[in-house]
Formats: structure tokens, C-alpha cells, sequence
């Protein structure tokens, strides 16, 4: 016998509170957010304010619009409740993996960018790529096939071909010249003694 709270989330999805109300919510949420950041659709001016106060009403109508038109597309609120729950699984993993580091750093305020840049900058190219595989794995054609299914199987299919080795060459051409080209990184006092 399942517990009340499963057969209230299973109420809410039949009710369609995660089809509908939430993807809008998110969807009105970070277009309005950005839409009163940017001040894309002008200002209002006061007397007490000289830069103007965003056009909240503009703002809030243009978010709502953004947000019915994304909900009434079926295929994008799948792709949204598809990838969201990998994007926080993603996130998880991330905040797990800084609490494993925390445990052998001293006392105080870790400064992960600071003090580690190029750890870094690692990590967050891993999440944009995980990012991206996240939403093509979403992604899906009509025949319910998603575009990471496509692109693996295609290159699982043609890697032997000469157009697939041409592509990983000229990859491997461009990082070992962004590798020999770049010049390294002075420190502050090497620079001032060159300057006097």
C-alpha cells in the first residue's frame, strides 16, 4: 500500500502540476528575472531614481507569454522534465565531491576558483559537457530516439571512415597547437622587475 505523500505527488501529476504549472513557473521565473536584470524593454523614471526602475508590467507580460507558449509545446516540457532532474542529479555529484575536498582543507572559507584555477576550470568544462549530453540525451526525433543515440550510433557506425579520422586529427592538431603556443603565465613580481 503506498504512503499519502506518493499518492499526492501521484495526484499532482495527474492533475498535471509538473506537465503544466511548474515548467511555467521556471520558465516565467528566469525570463522575468532576466528581462529586469537587462532592462531590455526600457525604464521607468523616477524622481528619486536617475537609471529608472525596470518596466515591471512589461516585464511580467512578456514572461507570462513566454511561459504559456513553452507550456502549450508538449515536446519542450519533456525535454525540461527530462533534464532537469540529471542537471540537480549533475549538481549532486558536485557538491559531493567539493564535501570530500572540504574534509582535508583547513578551517575558514574554501576558495575553490583562487586557490585551484585550473582544477577549476576542469571541472566546470565537465559540467557544461555533461550539461549538453544531458539535454541531447533529452532531445528526441519523432520515432522517440534521442540525438546522443544518434551521435553515438553514427560514430560507432562510421569510425573507421576517413571523414571520422580527419575530424579527430585536425582536433588533435588544434590542442597541440594551443598547447605549444600558449605562453605562460607571469607572476606580479616578475613583471615589475622587467618594468624597472
Amino acid at each position: 500500500m503506498s504512503s499519502p505523500l506518493v499518492r499526492a505527488v501521484d495526484f499532482f501529476r495527474d492533475f498535471g502540476i509538473f506537465d503544466v504549472v511548474l515548467p511555467f513557473l521556471l520558465v516565467f521565473t528566469i525570463v522575468y528575472a532576466i528581462l529586469e536584470k537587462t532592462r531590455i524593454l526600457g525604464v521607468e523614471k523616477t524622481k528619486d531614481d536617475e537609471k529608472g526602475i525596470p518596466n515591471k508590467n512589461l516585464n511580467a507580460m512578456v514572461a507570462f507569454v513566454i511561459g504559456l507558449l513553452v507550456v502549450a509545446a508538449s515536446n519542450i516540457v519533456g525535454i525540461i522534465n527530462e533534464s532537469l532532474p540529471n542537471i540537480v542529479l549533475l549538481l549532486v555529484v558536485s557538491i559531493s565531491f567539493l564535501l570530500l575536498i572540504g574534509a582535508f582543507m583547513q578551517t575558514g572559507e574554501m576558495d575553490f576558483p583562487g586557490k585551484h584555477p585550473r582544477w577549476y576550470t576542469f571541472f566546470v568544462i565537465v559540467m557544461f559537457v555533461g550539461t549538453v549530453l544531458i539535454f541531447l540525451g533529452a532531445i528526441r526525433d519523432d520515432k522517440g530516439k534521442s540525438f546522443l543515440t544518434k551521435t553515438y550510433d553514427y560514430i560507432i557506425n562510421n569510425f573507421d571512415s576517413a571523414i571520422f579520422a580527419s575530424i579527430v586529427i585536425v582536433i588533435i592538431i588544434v590542442v597541440m597547437i594551443f598547447v605549444i603556443t600558449r605562453s605562460p603565465k607571469l607572476s606580479g613580481s616578475q613583471d615589475e622587475k622587467k618594468g624597472g
